[in-house]
């Protein structure tokens, strides 16, 4: 074999162990920027008020009603469906956290049938009736303000999705709003912020779809939620499942001072 030949592969093999240390800080960079999404539940995205009282507060039955498109004068229309878009998120998060009985949705639905269309004027009103037609100690309700698809593929958007959720939770025996929550999330490019490496990775550096923010924005909302009241742990819920699954029957069933705001 040539020097010359005997060179150039040991100049390959040099820059082959320097491409795999590369790839080992990389991946270590990643590994641990995933961690650190893991141990998140909250963000600057999602912003909460709960009443002194709520710990005071005995829960058991929750029933979750369907949010309501309403997209604010002036704003771009909404994508068909965004409210129960929203509200399967919710269904499913509430339905996995546990530590309450979820009421189901079947159950919910008959009784918003007898109620007048839900309205932004009527939202909190319709929301009291249902908890008592439904015997629910609280409902989690709410309205979609923006819900934009992402425009172009995962590596290359020209726009990026959108969410924009409120969500209150009514306390049926006081009947007080006692817990509030607002998400409001654009998926920003690295370049435009830098500081959100941590959820960049997590998704793999690609541009997500409207589904994925709401449902970030959602589990965020109601772990917080679910940290401020005072619950039973052995309740009984639904098992874990899509709002869609919980439907069907696809999944069995198992074991303050303030006012309206």
């Amino acid at each position: 074999m040539s020097t010359i030949r005997r060179g150039a592969i040991a100049l390959l093999a040099g820059l082959l162990l320097i491409l795999a240390g590369c790839a080992a800080v990389a991946t270590n960079i990643a590994q641990g920027a995933n961690d650190t999404v893991k141990g998140i539940t909250r963000s600057s995205d999602l912003q909460t008020h709960a009443v002194r009282s709520i710990k005071t507060v005995s829960v058991n039955r929750v029933a979750v009603m369907p949010l309501i498109d309403a997209a604010p004068p002036g704003g771009e229309p909404l994508e068909v469906n965004a409210g129960e878009a929203v509200t399967a998120e919710l269904y499913s998060q509430v339905s996995i956290a546990g530590g309450w009985e979820v009421i189901p949705s079947e159950d919910v639905e008959r009784a918003m049938q007898k109620l007048p269309p839900t309205t932004p004027d009527n939202l909190d009103q319709n929301a009291l009736q249902l908890a008592h037609d439904v015997s629910a100690d609280g409902v989690l309700y709410g309205k979609v303000e923006r819900y934009k698809e992402r425009v172009g593929l995962d590596y290359a958007a020209a726009s990026p999705a959108a969410v924009t959720f409120s969500l209150k939770f009514l306390d049926f025996k006081s009947k007080q709003i006692i817990w509030s929550a607002k998400f409001n999330k654009s998926q920003k490019a690295l370049s435009q912020n830098i500081f959100d490496l941590a959820n960049f990775v997590q998704h793999s550096a690609r541009w997500v779809r409207a589904h994925e923010i709401a449902l970030e924005g959602v589990t965020q909302a109601v772990a917080d939620l679910h940290g401020n009241l005072n619950l039973e742990a052995n309740s009984k819920h639904f098992e874990a499942g899509s709002y869609g699954e919980l439907k069907s029957g696809q999944q069995r069933y198992s074991s303050g001072t303030q006012g309206m705001f």
